[in-house]
């Protein structure tokens, strides 16, 4: 593998970027670019000509793909290869939610014999949530679950029931607990009754700090109410793989979820990581999100770079990146249930491709991940759109819209569509000087009122927001991340970045627990601990 900026086709890419492209241009010299420049691939369609590309980029751009041999890592993924070469492991979540019923023998494992079991067991456990048959240690019916982790234990989980809750069951509440701020754990619990909730414990290692001091507060305050031991055992289970300190907190270890080291965490919402979201939604809910992912999953693994959808995104977003100086890209999407979505992609590119240094461990001379956030619409419309309108930077936006709501309440849904076109279209577009004074507008505000248009964005568009249709959307983001780390030659799947400030919590909190000991950080920080230390009650 090569750095991407030492091949010809980067070289042509730089000079192709040198070149201005009009999208109003654009559009009268080619008339069908509206169909041309889009793809259908399972219930997902795909709007991309609203880009500034023609089909010399995008060959060049399928060229520099090729060149850094795409086909070949997603192929060695898909086979389990150690293509996590930093941590030497499989990335396999693709198998968690492989339909196939093929054996797949990794590292001396049938990987697809695993994830079977613990889907059943999961089948198993969240059935007798949703039915009442498993109760409480006073025999009360669970009504709360209160899933306990952070990261990927958490963003997935939140994000999906969130974007599923109109199939949850709603005599059971689903919250989540991820800072180590005791004001979230405070509010979450405030009003629950400790004999009807059950605490899902989300740590691969039972080790993380963040998730373990939120799960002692929560044993505590189930024991400060049911007095006994033996009640942790009906009111808590473990998503984790170490038995040993899971039975040592108390649970019982049938009640473990297992899952796997070629599984990364912010992958891992389709594993065992997922058990609240199908305690929600319910098991066969579950096992449609399961079946769209592996829709999306063979899209990616068997269609051609030409007509890929992940590769396409991919490829757009580093044209943009690389080539024209985007810092940032916006995630919009324009149905309420996805208000967590920029929240859980954020992670998935960021934690992914933020990196630094390629696979051999070189310093990159070009940029790797954009930052990526968003917003629900309309709600941007008037908090942010201003700067991506009529701003100074360029912001490609995925625009992500459903034909049908799933809350038809008299004309909201057709006017929330209209403005998700509307803001494409003015994006694309925008309004010329002329255009402006033809209106009326008088000439010192002309300038003010001129939209320059050419700013780039896609449309994401599907009939109805499912739970199959969640799984096909997810695994293309998904896709997408993984195709942009293989083209700049990083490691997607190590995230040594969130490491150093961890290990320094450990001595500042050691510092700030004991007065007596003595700071040996620079002048800021030790005055920082001083203040607190002076103030702390």
């Amino acid at each position: 593998m090569q750095q991407p900026n030492k091949t010809a086709e980067w070289e042509q890419l730089l000079k192709l970027a040198a070149q201005p492209r009009d999208l109003r241009q654009l559009f009268s010299q080619q008339p069908s670019r509206g169909t041309d420049y889009s793809l259908q691939a399972g219930d997902i369609f795909l709007d991309y000509s609203k880009n500034l590309i023609d089909d010399e980029v995008l060959q060049a751009l399928f060229g520099l793909a090729r060149a850094q041999n795409l086909e070949a890592r997603r192929d060695a993924m898909f086979a389990g290869e150690h293509i996590n070469a930093t941590e030497d492991r499989s990335v396999l979540h693709v198998a968690l939610r492989d339909q196939s019923n093929q054996s797949k023998n990794v590292d001396g494992s049938d990987v697809h014999q695993q994830v079977r079991t613990v889907l059943d067991q999961m089948t198993d456990f969240s059935t007798a949530i949703r039915d009442k048959s498993w109760t409480g240690y006073t025999g009360k019916p669970i009504k709360n679950v209160v899933n306990i982790g952070i990261g990927g234990s958490d963003l997935g989980p939140v994000m999906a029931s969130e974007a599923l809750k109109f199939y949850s069951q709603r005599d059971i509440h689903i919250d989540f607990i991820s800072n180590i701020d005791a004001t979230q754990f405070a509010e979450v619990t405030r009003n629950l009754d400790p004999a009807e909730t059950l605490f899902i414990i989300a740590s691969k290692t039972f080790t993380t700090d963040e998730t373990m001091t939120n799960a002692r507060s929560a044993r505590q305050w189930t024991l400060d109410s049911l007095q006994d031991d033996a009640a942790i055992a009906k009111h808590f289970v473990a998503v984790s793989t170490n038995a040993e300190e899971v039975s040592k907190f108390g649970i019982d270890t049938a009640n473990m979820f297992e899952f796997w080291d070629w599984v990364g965490g912010r992958y891992s919402m389709t594993s065992a990581i997922g058990l609240a979201v199908m305690i929600s939604i319910g098991p066969d809910n579950f096992h449609e999100l399961l079946k769209g992912f592996y829709a999306m999953d063979e899209h990616f693994r068997t269609a051609s770079l030409e007509q890929n959808q992940p590769v396409l995104l991919a490829l757009l977003g580093i044209w943009y990146t690389n080539f024209n100086g985007a810092q940032t890209e916006a995630i919009l999407p324009y149905d309420q249930y996805l208000h967590r979505l920029p929240a859980y992609l954020q992670q998935a590119s960021m934690e992914s491709n933020g990196k630094r240094v390629d696979l051999q461990g070189n310093p990159v001379s070009y940029s790797t991940a954009p930052v990526l956030w968003g917003e629900p619409g309309t709600n941007g419309q008037h908090a942010f759109y201003q700067l991506i309108h009529q701003g100074t930077q360029l912001i490609p936006c995925d625009f992500i819209g459903f034909v049908n709501s799933l809350n038809p309440v008299g004309e909201h849904h057709p006017k929330l569509t209209a403005n998700l076109f509307a803001q494409t279209e003015a994006l694309a577009f925008g309004k010329t000087a002329d255009e402006v004074r033809a209106e009326g507008v008088g000439e010192v505000l002309v300038n003010h009122k001129v939209f320059t248009g050419n700013k780039p964005s896609n449309t994401i568009l599907a009939e109805k927001l499912t739970p199959n249709v969640l799984g096909q959307l997810i695994a293309l983001y998904e896709h997408k991340i993984f195709a942009q780390g293989v083209i700049w030659n990083i490691n997607s799947f190590d995230q040594w970045g969130v490491e150093l400030g961890k290990v320094l919590a450990k001595t500042i909190y050691s510092e700030l627990s004991d007065s007596t000991k003595q700071p040996a950080h620079d002048s800021s920080t030790n005055n920082l601990i001083a203040r607190y230390q002076k103030q702390h009650r």
